[in-house]
C-alpha cells in the first residue's frame, strides 16, 4: 500500500497519533524484554533496529543523494547516538522495571527542554524532577539495582544527544530519510554485539517472530510521531510525550507483571508532572 493512500486514510487527530505511538514503543519494549532470557538484550535490540530499518527503507525508499554524501558524518553521529541510547536502555531493563527505566531515561528530553529556559517557574519542574530521581536512586533504602539506574540515566544522556541530532538531521533530509539512514547505521554498529551475544539463536523462528513484532511496533512509532509533528505544536507534543513513563509503568505491569512500590510510583508521578510542566509552559520551543 502506498504511503499517500495511508495518509489519506488517517482520520485520527495528531494527539491520538502521539498516544498510539507511545503505547506502540512501550509495547515493543515490553515484548522485547520478555525475550531477554532467550537471546539477551543486545541480540533483541539488533533484531529490532535492523528489521525496523528494513521496514522504513521499504516504506520511504530513500535514494542516494548529494545530501547523504555531504552529511555522512552527521548520519554516523546520529546512528551512534541511536545505538548507544537504546543499548544502555535495554541493558538497564535487565536490572530495573520498565516504568522506572523510562522515568530515569526521561531526564534526557527534560534536560533539553529546560536547558535554554529562563523562566523562574521552570525551577519548580527541576525541583520536582530532582526529587523523583532521588527517590529512584539506589540509596536510602531503595531496592533498585544501582547498575540499572546508572544505565538508564546514561541512556537519558544519549537521548538528549539523539534529540539534538534529530533536529539537525531533520533540517538536512526530507521526510524520514534521516531517521531511516540513522537506523541503518545503528544496525551496522550493533551487528557485532547482536550476533556475538546470540549467534545462530537469532534465526530461530520464534525469535524472528518476536523480533518482527518488536520492529514493527517501533517502525509504527517512528512513522506516527513524524506524522503527528507535522500537525501538532512542539510544546503540545512534549506534553503528550511526558505521559510515557506512566504508559511504560502500566504496560510493565500488564505484560511483565512488574509492580512498583509506592516510592517508585511517586517518583514516576513527579517526573511526569515535571515533564508536562516544562513542555506546557516553555514557549521557547513552540
Amino acid at each position: 500500500m502506498k504511503l499517500s493512500k495511508l495518509k489519506r486514510g488517517v482520520v485520527l487527530p495528531p494527539t491520538s497519533l502521539v498516544l498510539v505511538s507511545m503505547g506502540s514503543i512501550q509495547l515493543s519494549t515490553a515484548i522485547a524484554k520478555s525475550s531477554f532470557d532467550a537471546v539477551g538484550p543486545m541480540a533483541m535490540l539488533f533484531l529490532r533496529m535492523s528489521l525496523a530499518a528494513v521496514m522504513l527503507f521499504i516504506l520511504w525508499r530513500p535514494r542516494p543523494t548529494e545530501e547523504i554524501r555531504a552529511h555522512y558524518r552527521l548520519i554516523i553521529l546520529f546512528g551512534l547516538a541511536l545505538a548507544a541510547m537504546n543499548a544502555c536502555f535495554y541493558y538497564s531493563l535487565v536490572y530495573i522495571p520498565l516504568g522506572v527505566a523510562v522515568t530515569l531515561e526521561f531526564v534526557g528530553p527534560l534536560g533539553v527542554a529546560l536547558f535554554n529556559s529562563r523562566r523562574r517557574m521552570d525551577l519548580l519542574w527541576v525541583l520536582l524532577a530532582s526529587v523523583g530521581i532521588i527517590l529512584l536512586s539506589p540509596f536510602e533504602g531503595s531496592a533498585l539495582d544501582p547498575v540499572g539506574v546508572a544505565l538508564a540515566l546514561l541512556a537519558g544522556g544519549f537521548w538528549a544527544a539523539y534529540i539534538l541530532l534529530t533536529a539537525r538531521t531533520g533540517r538536512v533530509f526530507q521526510g524520514s530519510e534521516g531517521l531511516t539512514l540513522g537506523l541503518a547505521t545503528a544496525s551496522v554498529i550493533l551487528l557485532p554485539w547482536g550476533l556475538g551475544s546470540a549467534g545462530w539463536a537469532l534465526i530461530q523462528p520464534n525469535i524472528l517472530f518476536v523480533g518482527f513484532w518488536v520492529a514493527l511496533f517501533s517502525a509504527v512509532t517512528y512513522s506516527l510521531e513524524l506524522e503527528a509533528l507535522k500537525r501538532l505544536p512542539v510544546n503540545i507534543f512534549g506534553v503528550l510525550m511526558s505521559l510515557e513513563p506512566a504508559i511504560a509503568t502500566l504496560l510493565g505491569f500488564i505484560i511483565l507483571g512488574e509492580v512498583l512500590a509506592l516510592r517508585e510510583m511517586t517518583a514516576v508521578l513527579l517526573v511526569t508532572i515535571a515533564a508536562i510542566g516544562a513542555s506546557r509552559f516553555n514557549k521557547h520551543h513552540c
